[in-house]
């Protein structure tokens, strides 16, 4: 249903539209918490400006027919991931859809672009505001939770439960409900989206039975079964050893969603194909992971003596992505699966979305760079450092701390950080690559020619990042490190206002920090996490000052399938 609606907006959108200054649209939401009238079609033209529109095209030439085929029937089956997705974000946003794509006023479908962008009623870039008349509060819980329930009786609910049954309720794959009786209840997601699973099932054996590669096969087919089992942890492995042209991403995964604890995964798609010459060049990377863990800068009991045995890069370039993974902020990499059972026997896929970040790149790095930073840096801003640095960054997501011991019980680091993992673990990830890539300059793995460069291009991209606002996981974590930097003397501002480093202090800081955040992993420490993210997670007025000098560039880009929707015009 969302991709029909969205191909309707795609070709509708307006190409050029002006924008709106940040303080304006700051207004906008100053106003709209007050319950005063919701932004028109000017306003929500403006609004999504912010997003940079690209064409998404991949050369599918050398992909056989039945290669093809297996394609189409994984980019059908986004759309199934699409409607899943909306379900988990709140009971009402598929109702409320429906009910914009009937309005074909120029309000209408000024809304209806803006809902399909930020698959909701809430404006994620303005801390999940609200543009549409009564679609109220963002749930904190999404639709995991009953929507009478408070986080506070769900937490005390959980507490009471046996091993089994919290490790039921606490898991990825289970809704919370109520029965008949009132009682809070656990629900497998195989029984919560039963309709949806099947149809999605299907789509996935369809595919299965096309392609005439191996792994790519299996994947699918453990898929497949995992959705109706509920236990999707044969099909994780088989996706660690997937090796093949076409590279699926699809399931629940990411846990943002629940805002409250950080438990429940909400369903995605990346469907890709493999860059297999990028993929080459960065596969020294993973066998570096084990000496990295071995030099973490924190105490050595809490290093792992040996990693999961596979540390698999895919570079790839993006033919549609669904769900959780293509809504506001796009997704440039990401590291899977969450499932720390598999993270310990087999390690964590990187998985590099090139094209994605080419763009990214090019709409909105680019020209940040040419604002916050002083003449002298900006032609040390490229790409390659760019690439380099996501890529480490989700490799250092599967190092440090994960399964830990807290008073005596073995439990991992997200269930004990509960909803501010997420923005403490982005942090890491950011921080220690940074950490993990000087290593590899001074063991000669990356030529240390890059040193300054690398540094440079992480801070304008770190301007890029805080512009999510900070109600998202990504900024949050940025807004910590870069006040961290400020506070060590690392990043120095000149009399123009404009961002510099200081090299020697800024090796320092990054060497601190790393050690900072995962000490408070390995020891699971909830009160200092909140009290770290309570003092440092703010924007001051000097990284305000260059924001606001941002509004005319793009916060991102907004994605527009070309590919995928020729793949099934010609192929199904």
């Amino acid at each position: 249903m969302l991709e029909q609606v969205a191909e309707r907006v795609a070709y509708n959108r307006p190409m050029k539209l002006r924008y709106l200054s940040i303080p304006v649209l700051c207004g906008y939401v100053a106003v709209a918490s007050a319950a005063t009238p919701t932004p028109d079609a000017a306003q929500l033209q403006a609004m999504a400006a912010r997003f940079a529109p690209v064409e998404i095209r991949v050369d599918l030439a050398s992909l056989p027919g039945n290669e093809r085929a297996a394609l189409a029937y994984l980019v059908e089956a986004s759309r199934i991931v699409d409607a899943l997705f909306l379900r988990q974000r709140s009971p009402a946003v598929p109702a409320q859809l429906l009910a914009l794509a009937g309005d074909d006023s120029a309000l209408g479908r000024a809304r209806l672009a803006y809902f399909v962008l930020n698959k909701g009623p809430w404006s994620e870039l303005d801390h999940d505001r609200p543009f549409i008349a009564g679609a109220g509060v963002k749930p904190g819980g999404g639709n995991f939770y009953p929507l009478d329930a408070t986080r506070e009786e769900v937490d005390a609910w959980i507490r009471t439960l046996s091993d089994t049954d919290r490790a039921a309720a606490t898991g990825f794959f289970t809704t919370i409900r109520r029965t008949p009786a009132g009682e809070l209840t656990t629900v497998p997601y195989s029984m919560e989206y039963q309709g949806q699973l099947g149809e999605l099932a299907r789509l996935l054996r369809e595919a299965a039975a096309a392609t005439k590669q191996p792994t790519l096969k299996d994947f699918l087919g453990k898929r497949a079964a995992a959705l109706f089992s509920n236990d999707y942890y044969a099909s994780d492995i088989a996706w660690m050893e997937l090796d093949a042209t076409i590279e699926p991403t699809i399931g629940p995964y990411e846990v943002y969603e629940d805002e409250w604890f950080n438990y429940k995964a909400a369903f995605e798609a990346f469907i890709t194909v493999t860059d297999a010459g990028e993929t080459a060049q960065l596969a020294r990377f993973g066998k570096e992971l084990q000496g990295l863990e071995d030099r973490l800068p924190i105490d050595r009991k809490y290093r792992r003596a040996k990693l999961g045995g596979l540390a698999p890069i895919r570079v790839v370039n993006v033919v549609v992505s669904a769900g959780d993974g293509n809504h506001g902020i796009q997704t440039a990499a990401f590291n899977l699966p969450n499932d720390e059972r598999v993270v310990a026997e087999k390690g964590s896929k990187r998985v590099m979305l090139r094209n994605f970040q080419q763009a990214k790149f090019e709409k909105v790095l680019l020209p940040i760079a040419a604002i916050a930073l002083p003449p002298g840096d900006r032609p040390l801003v490229e790409f390659e450092p760019f690439f380099t640095h996501i890529l480490m960054h989700e490799l250092m997501h599967g190092l440090g701390p994960q399964t830990i011991t807290v008073d005596g019980r073995a439990t991992t680091v997200r269930q004990e950080l509960k909803e501010l993992n997420g923005t403490l673990e982005e942090a890491k990830a950011d921080i220690s690559g940074l950490w993990a890539l000087q290593q590899l300059m001074d063991k000669g793995v990356i030529d240390k020619r890059g040193e300054r460069g690398m540094y440079v291009t992480f801070l304008a991209s770190s301007f890029r990042t805080l512009r999510f606002g900070l109600n998202e996981s990504h900024a949050k974590g940025m807004a910590l490190q870069v006040n961290y930097l400020l506070d060590h003397g690392a990043v120095r501002i000149g009399a123009d206002g404009r961002f510099s480093l200081d090299l020697a202090k800024t090796r320092k800081a990054v060497t601190g920090l790393t050690h900072d955040i995962m000490t408070l992993q390995a020891r699971g420490d909830y009160a200092g996490v909140k009290a770290l993210l309570d003092r440092m997670v703010v924007i001051r007025p000097e990284v305000q000052r260059v924001l606001d000098q941002l509004e005319g560039v793009p916060i991102d880009i907004a994605p527009r399938f070309v590919t995928a929707d020729e793949l099934l015009r010609t192929v199904r």
